[in-house]
């Protein structure tokens, strides 16, 4: 069978990765700080600016908080797409550091025209401080079908009113690569001829790219600048977005509860169903 649906439990190899300035400054360049405002969001941007005590990104914690996913079957690689993202923040990120994750299988369903598989992984620092807890969801195209369970559904309601804040940010065309360079070397997002195999014209931008921009957002909103109130920050990836297309994001709050979506200029829905929690 292509997808393993007793994979669940299954766990990988456990993963240590030190970080510095560097590759904090280059993550949060990746997702666009600084494009069109090269003077603004310095403490994310650079490490010497006179006055500005350099700041790390909280969505960073994403790729910090990765290992590798244990085997769960066999398919094209091509057809897998990010589907969810959700992320827990146990303290701020740190300019520099160590952290040991391990990821383990939490979940496969049958989506009937893919499978769903949910992953989960703790990152620890050194010294036993958790520092993020990272779970994600890929979907598999093609793959559905096997007859598992179709795994829970999930409802979502922001408050019935205009968006308490709205917020447009740019990408550039080379937002991908950019973006690349701090790990996920996903051919799909560079690779004309992959693309194609997948089904896609042009190399899209990674979900997880759209994700930290849309946590640049929320920053700026609901957490009033300051990247230590971001608390948890959820999301379902419901459609891809072209490197230079501009991001949109809306936002709902009610005290620690936010509720947000990530729109194109068209209005397409590239991130939906979003919750994230402030301190």
């Amino acid at each position: 069978m292509p997808i393993d649906p007793g994979a669940v439990g299954r766990e990988g190899e456990p993963r240590t990765r030190s970080w510095d300035s560097k590759d904090a400054l280059l993550y949060a360049v990746g997702v666009g700080a600084g494009l069109g405002a090269p003077a603004e969001e310095l403490e994310f941007t650079t490490e010497n600016s006179d006055g500005v005590e350099q700041r790390v990104l909280p969505t960073f914690a994403v790729l910090l908080s990765q290992a590798p996913t244990p085997s769960f079957g066999e398919f094209d690689r091509s057809m897998l797409v990010h589907a969810e993202q959700h992320l827990v923040l146990h303290r701020p990120v740190p300019v520099e550091g160590t952290v040991t994750t391990t990821a383990r299988i939490t979940g496969v369903h049958d989506k009937g025209s893919g499978a769903l598989v949910t992953v989960e992984a703790t990152a620890v620092l050194e010294g036993g401080e958790p520092l993020a807890t990272n779970r994600s969801a890929v979907f598999i195209r093609g793959e559905g079908g096997f007859g598992g369970e179709r795994g829970p559904k999930e409802t979502w309601t922001p408050p019935d009113r205009a968006p308490d804040h709205t917020v447009t940010y740019a990408t550039r065309p080379e937002q991908a690569l950019l973006y690349r360079l701090s790990g996920d070397r996903n051919p799909l997002h560079s690779d004309p001829a992959f693309a194609a195999k997948g089904g896609f014209d042009t190399p899209i931008l990674h979900g997880l790219c759209t994700y930290g921009v849309t946590g640049r957002a929320l920053l700026a909103t609901v957490c009033g600048g300051d990247p230590d109130r971001l608390a948890a920050m959820s999301c379902r990836f419901s459609s891809t977005v072209l490197p230079g297309q501009s991001l949109t994001v809306e936002a709902w709050q009610e005290g620690a509860d936010v509720w947000f979506r990530t729109k194109l200029d068209d209005g397409t829905v590239v991130i939906d169903r979003g919750t994230a929690t402030v301190r």
